[in-house]
């Protein structure tokens, strides 16, 4: 440079280069999709209020390509059977799978490779595809722009479904205001598109491939022993199941909300699924047989101790155990096995409005329950009493004495 008498720097030489060079690098291609063609799909995050708790939820985006119309599900984790239910709930949604469907390299999905040179999906993921019959593409790494709408909708869903923070009481109430406003979505009309998303859903959902007479079970599936306390292990929790199967082996399928147990192909519980860990989940029902027939174990007895009981039969544990009476307690708990709880409820109801507390009063209430039309009859708040025996009657009679 100093032959032609240049006297600046080399970083000056470079930024001219860099203004005569064309940008192509930052120039994207417009895409265009055919009806039912594809579908794009991505994971977000957000905080919401749940049970007056905060709480991180997941949100499974699915939106199809062609109308733009979206869906997001809510989820605890991105986890397998999560990423699984939420195709499944996004399909149900649409009522049809389109031809492919477009990712991110998702664990869950891609086991070994990425982008164009995946080698290897996961099976579960595998058996998705075939049994909804779609193809799935997946995105270059730092590829953002290939799945461009699919990201904006989950900016869309965290500004305007999740902003200010909701307060609900479950995730299914949270599903709910989610599928509303994902409807509500469906009436804009979106900029550089000839018709509103409605109408192009319309049409789409026309191509769409119609759905499998059956759903695709997303569930994480286990076999699992029954140990001496009637619980079974699944993950890092306990569940428990009827005491009649201590010993067996079960099959435990665990869905994002629920952990379901099954014993030759017959569903024996059903609980709500925690993820946190060495938790132990209990129903008292499961466990009535035993109880019953060790009523010494009642006031100790974690599943009693635990379980939601309806009020009356609340405050009649408490008064029997109270006063030591474990056995009749017991007793009482062999009706729950007989009757069911609601209706053993409704007679201890009856019986602490009388004034009584025992199991006699509480059979009596659910006898007058069987006796379809007829009227019933209130126990005394008195037990009937049995007048005193006159002993001097019987010398009499041996005497020869008439009366």
């Amino acid at each position: 440079m100093e032959e032609h008498g240049f006297r600046g720097s080399y970083s000056t030489v470079r930024q001219l280069v860099r203004e005569l060079r064309p940008e192509v690098n930052k120039a994207y291609i417009p895409l265009e999709f055919a009806p039912g063609e594809a579908a794009k799909v991505d994971w977000g995050e957000a905080t919401v209020i749940i049970a007056g708790r905060k709480v991180k939820v997941q949100l499974f985006c699915y939106r199809l390509c062609h109308s733009c119309a979206p869906y997001v599900a809510a989820f605890p984790s991105q986890r397998s059977d999560c990423f699984l239910a939420g195709h499944v709930q996004s399909f149900n949604f649409f009522g049809g799978v389109p031809r492919r469907l477009i990712y991110d390299n998702v664990k869950t999905a891609v086991k070994d490779g990425w982008g164009r040179y995946v080698k290897a999906e996961q099976p579960a993921f595998m058996a998705l595809k075939s049994h909804y019959a779609f193809r799935a593409d997946f995105c270059n790494p730092g590829g953002g722009n290939e799945k461009g709408l699919v990201e904006g909708l989950v900016g869309y869903i965290r500004r305007n479904v999740l902003v200010p923070v909701p307060r609900v009481n479950s995730f299914v109430e949270l599903q709910g205001e989610l599928d509303k406003r994902c409807r509500q979505y469906q009436d804009k009309h979106l900029r550089y598109h000839p018709a509103p998303v409605k109408e192009a859903l319309a049409r789409e959902k026309q191509y769409l491939t119609p759905l499998p007479a059956r759903e695709f079970d997303y569930a994480l599936t286990r076999m699992a022993e029954v140990d001496s306390l009637s619980l079974i292990k699944f993950e890092k929790n306990r569940y428990s199941v009827t005491v009649n199967l201590v010993g067996k082996t079960v099959t435990v399928k665990g869905y994002p909300f629920q952990v379901k147990v099954y014993y030759h192909s017959q569903e024996v519980a059903v609980h709500p699924r925690t993820y946190l860990a060495d938790q132990t989940s209990l129903v008292l029902e499961h466990y009535l047989p035993v109880l019953v027939q060790k009523p010494r174990s009642l006031a100790n007895a974690a599943p009693l101790r635990r379980a939601s009981l309806p009020p009356g039969l609340y405050e009649l544990k408490e008064r029997l155990l109270g006063r030591g009476e474990d056995r009749e307690l017991a007793r009482i708990l062999g009706l729950v096995m007989e009757y069911g709880i609601e209706e053993v409820e409704k007679a201890i109801r009856l019986a602490l409005k009388s004034g009584q507390d025992s199991f006699q009063a509480v059979r009596y209430y659910l006898r007058q329950e069987e006796g379809a039309g007829s009227a019933q009859i209130p126990l005394d708040a008195a037990f009937p009493t049995v007048a005193a025996v006159n002993l001097e009657a019987y010398d009499s009679l041996l005497g020869g004495g008439v009366h």
